[in-house]
C-alpha cells in the first residue's frame, strides 16, 4: 500500500483502516474532510514536527507606522520576540559604534585580536539590555498581527523588523506530513469518535437479523483512545515549554 501523499489519499488510507470497503463506516464525506482538519491543526499546535522556528523579515512602510503594528501572513502561529532595534550596535551609518570600533581597532583582521572587539560588543549588547531592553511585542494568532511597543518615529520606511516566530509545516508542499504515523493514528481515532457520534442517535434500533447498532461502545472506544493519543503527545512528543522568569 503506497503511503499518502494528499488529504484525500489520508482519508482513504484510514477508511481502509478502519475496514472499508467490508464494512460501512457511516461517516460523510464532509465529516471526514473536517476530522483532517482538526487532526492537522491539533498536530501543528503540540507536535515537534507540526511547526518550524523562522526568523521573519519584514518591510516598514508609512501604513505600518501609523498603525504601530506588522501584519503577519496566517501560517505564523506564534511570535516570540523582536530583534534589538536599538541604536548603539546599528551598522546602518559611518558613525555607529560597531562602525567605528570596526574602522579604528579592526582595520585589519590578520594583525589585531578579535577579543577586544568581542568583549567590547559583549559590553555594549549588556548595557543596551540593561538600560533599555527589548521592545515588547502583543501578538494574537487569531488577528494575524504584531504589535511592538515602541516609538515608531525611531525607524523610517523602508526598514526592517525581524521577528522569531513559529511557521506551520505546510503539508501541501511538505507532503511527508500525510504520512506521519502519529497524525494518522490520531485521524483513525477522531473518525471513529465520529462514527460512534453518529451510530449514539440510532441506539438501540434493531437492523434486518437481529442486529444492533452499537454506537456507544465505538464512541467510548474512540474517546479513551483520543485522550491517551494527546496525553502521548503532551508527555513525549512536544517541544518542553521554556520557563519564564519575570
Amino acid at each position: 500500500m503506497a503511503e499518502p501523499t494528499n488529504k484525500e489519499e489520508l482519508i482513504e488510507a484510514v477508511k481502509r483502516r478502519l475496514g472499508h470497503p467490508i464494512v460501512h463506516i457511516d461517516v460523510t464525506e464532509e465529516q471526514f474532510s473536517d476530522r483532517v482538519d482538526q487532526a492537522l491543526r491539533y498536530y501543528w499546535d503540540y507536535h515537534f514536527n507540526g511547526a518550524d522556528k523562522i526568523f521573519y523579515k519584514y518591510k516598514i512602510t508609512q501604513t505600518d507606522k501609523d498603525n504601530g503594528y506588522v501584519p503577519i501572513p496566517d501560517n505564523i502561529i506564534g511570535a516570540v520576540q523582536v530583534f534589538s532595534i536599538g541604536e548603539a550596535l546599528s551598522t546602518s551609518n559611518i558613525f555607529s559604534l560597531r562602525y567605528q570600533i570596526a574602522l579604528n581597532d579592526l582595520y585589519t583582521l590578520t594583525s589585531s585580536s578579535m577579543l577586544p572587539y568581542f568583549s567590547a560588543i559583549q559590553q555594549i549588547g549588556l548595557i543596551e539590555e540593561i538600560l533599555v531592553g527589548h521592545q515588547p511585542i502583543r501578538y494574537n494568532r487569531h488577528k494575524d498581527k504584531i504589535y511592538v511597543d515602541m516609538d515608531w518615529n525611531t525607524v523610517l520606511v523602508g526598514d526592517y523588523l525581524m521577528f522569531e516566530c513559529y511557521e506551520v509545516v505546510d503539508p501541501v508542499v511538505y507532503v511527508q506530513v500525510w504520512r506521519d504515523r502519529w497524525l494518522i493514528n490520531y485521524l483513525e481515532v477522531l473518525v471513529k469518535l465520529q462514527w460512534g457520534n453518529n451510530l449514539k442517535k440510532f441506539g438501540g434500533v434493531q437492523l434486518i437479523g437481529g442486529l444492533q447498532l452499537n454506537g456507544q461502545q465505538i464512541y467510548d472506544e474512540a474517546l479513551q483512545d483520543k485522550k491517551e493519543m494527546e496525553r502521548d503527545m503532551i508527555e513525549n512528543l512536544s517541544i518542553p515549554v521554556n520557563d519564564f522568569v519575570g
